[in-house]
């Protein structure tokens, strides 16, 4: 593993009880440690910094540490009772591993051997007892501690278990709303333990990256703010004076830019942030994100940063992750994949074909072409002919109308190079050469073509894309490869979007506080719809996992961007416009999705198996039934009265 010690255990060697000694110390010896402190070359920690898993407890060992060098010893364990077997011997588990426990059967130990063969599984023992070999022929090569076994010598139940709603084995199926009810004994597994000590560590490292090497200074914000123009909808927090309320912060934004005004230069923070979206599949209305705030950067020095975290912090196991990662454009990443974050593991890129249409006579065609920003633009699916089937073929067709209300043609190249399509009979066989030849198509291929506006044949095809991805992966081929970390910056997005309810007005792509394009600054002025901003997006496999963006530092620019662009209220955002005209200083960041981080590096199949206490797609806690009614005494002192829907009303009468 990677070794990595806090500078100040080398640098205190160094130090006298001077300022000049300190300043005696050479500057290539402060860069040589610096250096070692973020190798990732192999080496032993001393003692002290090796994690002792058996201090202040009653245990003198893991279930997973013993092994043949242990054998004579008299060892204490502690944990929960995994397996039983016959009368003869139980498997303890903790969260390191498990350990064989042989009971005795001499007749003076009939009461321990009545105690444990009558212990239910699930139940917590502390075990005393000797490290002995097991016999041979009955070793455990696929178990760390399978070549030794304790021979039980005095054993404590510390808590007897009753029957489970389910078995904590990870090979056992349970219900999702199940394993949510009881999460308590869903967090026993082996998978959450991995995952959640993984996500541990990861941190860790994150922090010692900013802070021991980078500076950064960890600050807590507040969870009880203000109401924020734009963004995802917030919860709110009643408070005792009449008509007034707080707001759950969607992120520390505000507060970190208030950081850099105060000076503090670098910020970050494992910070809790809170949306209410609703029901929205594999999201979580309260979320974790690594913030990060600097002044006096630029966007290339941000993305250096977390290109730097990432690789210091990644798990060892999974591979090393190389940098610089890649970088796209808004409109490239639109233009090849259709989508603002593709999934980058496989290739069916978007290929504009306008071109060899320019001539044709299919009238469909003539019409998407002499429509501004017309175009034809085609996929290639490899062996999409062999794989999917005709029903395949029309699910894709059925998804670009219904979600789109867009037609899509297939057209499959057969292996004697001749293509089978509702087009081919108007398509001349140079037409048809040069399509197969600008596609890179090869036999039992599948194109699927689509004419019309950029924007919205963009869309249709980059989201057939990954539907036939995920087509293909379900008849057996690999195209997405779980293993594989495909990093990308996405830069250059437009700094406003039409609004979804009213086109002619405009909203922030990403927040009102984000910087535009210093090419396109005067452009906010006259065409605030062409302006480009400093907004950069990080995406792993075709999923986000961070957005951030230079900042507005200057209070006259951010006011006509909330009063004159967005139309927003300005006096909600009055304390920030004050701090911007008190010398602010040129700051950016970024933030990180924790949650969706970790998922993707351990490769879980939602965020909750990430998270400790998750609630459910519809944002309940069905564990502690949360959220829960409150009674109208107690809302009487927030001036509060709830008025119940009539279909309520009903249900409880």
């Amino acid at each position: 593993m990677a070794w990595r010690m806090p500078l100040h255990l080398y640098f205190k060697p160094l130090i006298g009880s001077s300022l000049l000694d300190l300043r005696a110390v050479p500057v290539q010896r402060v860069c040589q440690i610096q250096r070692r402190c973020i190798s990732r070359d192999p080496a032993p920690l001393p003692d002290k910094m090796a994690p002792d898993l058996n201090s202040f407890v009653a245990r003198t060992h893991t279930c997973g540490e013993l092994h043949s060098a242990h054998v004579g010893q008299e060892v204490t364990l502690c944990g929960w009772i995994q397996y039983q077997r016959y009368g003869l011997f139980l498997v303890l588990r903790d969260f390191h591993g498990l350990t064989q426990i042989v009971i005795p059967q001499d007749k003076a130990s009939s009461n321990l051997k009545k105690l444990l063969s009558e212990a239910p599984v699930e139940s917590v023992i502390q075990v005393t007892g000797m490290v002995i070999p097991r016999p041979r022929g009955q070793e455990n090569p696929e178990m760390p501690t399978g070549h030794i076994e304790v021979q039980a010598k005095q054993v404590d139940l510390l808590n007897s278990c009753k029957k489970l709603p389910f078995e904590v084995k990870s090979f056992a199926k349970k219900l999702e709303s199940l394993r949510m009810q009881y999460r308590y004994l869903d967090l026993r597994s082996s998978l959450l333990q991995l995952n959640l000590r993984l996500r541990s560590e990861v941190v860790m490292k994150m922090r010692e990256y900013l802070c021991n090497l980078h500076g950064f200074v960890d600050v807590e914000t507040p969870t009880l703010f203000k109401r924020t123009p734009g963004g995802a909808k917030e919860f709110v927090v009643p408070s005792r004076e009449p008509g007034k309320f707080y707001s759950l912060p969607q992120s520390p934004q505000q507060f970190k830019q208030l950081l850099m005004v105060g000076g503090l230069d670098r910020y970050f923070q494992v910070a809790r942030c809170y949306r209410d979206e609703g029901s929205k599949p594999d999201r979580q209305p309260e979320f974790t994100q690594i913030d990060i705030e600097m002044s006096f950067v630029d966007q290339a020095g941000i993305q250096r940063l977390i290109e730097g975290m990432l690789q210091y912090s990644w798990p060892e196991e999974k591979g090393a992750i190389t940098t610089p990662f890649p970088s796209l454009s808004y409109a490239e990443a639109i233009a090849s994949y259709g989508v603002d974050k593709p999934d980058t593991r496989f290739g069916m890129k978007i290929i504009d074909v306008s071109n060899l249409f320019q001539n044709t006579e299919l009238a469909f065609l003539q019409k998407a072409l002499s429509e501004h920003q017309g175009s034809i633009k085609a996929i290639c699916v490899s062996e999409g002919a062999k794989y999917l089937k005709k029903k395949d073929l029309l699910s894709l067709q059925e998804l670009a109308r219904s979600q789109f209300n867009q037609e899509v043609t297939t057209l499959v190249l057969n292996p004697d190079g001749t293509l089978k399509s509702p087009l081919s009979k108007f398509l001349s066989e140079e037409q048809k050469l040069e399509l197969v030849r600008a596609m890179g198509a090869e036999a039992d291929d599948l194109l699927l073509l689509a004419a019309g506006t950029h924007e919205t044949v963009c869309s249709v095809l980059g989201n057939l894309r990954l539907e036939c991805a995920s087509l293909l992966e379900s008849h057996g081929l690999v195209l997405t490869d779980p293993a594989a970390f495909h990093f990308l910056w996405i830069v250059d997005f437009p700094l406003f979007l039409p609004r979804e309810d009213n086109w002619e007005e405009l909203e922030s792509a990403h927040h009102p506080f984000t910087a535009p394009h210093p090419d396109d600054t005067g452009l906010l002025y006259t065409e605030p719809r062409k302006v480009r901003s400093q907004h950069y997006d990080l995406v792993l496999n075709g999923s986000e996992i961070g957005g951030g963006s230079i900042r507005i530092h200057n209070a006259e620019l951010q006011r006509h961007v909330l009063e004159n662009v967005l139309k927003e209220d300005i006096n909600l955002l009055s304390h920030l416009l004050e701090a911007l005209e008190s010398g602010a200083p040129p700051h950016g960041g970024i933030a990180l999705g924790l949650d969706r981080l970790i998922c993707l590096i351990v490769g879980a199949q939602s965020i909750r198996d990430v998270i400790a206490f998750p609630k459910s797609v519809r944002g309940r806690d069905l564990m502690c039934n949360a959220p829960d009614v409150v009674s109208p005494e107690d809302l009487k002192s927030y001036h509060i009265q709830v008025s119940w829907p009539a279909h309520t009303k009903e249900e409880e009468d």
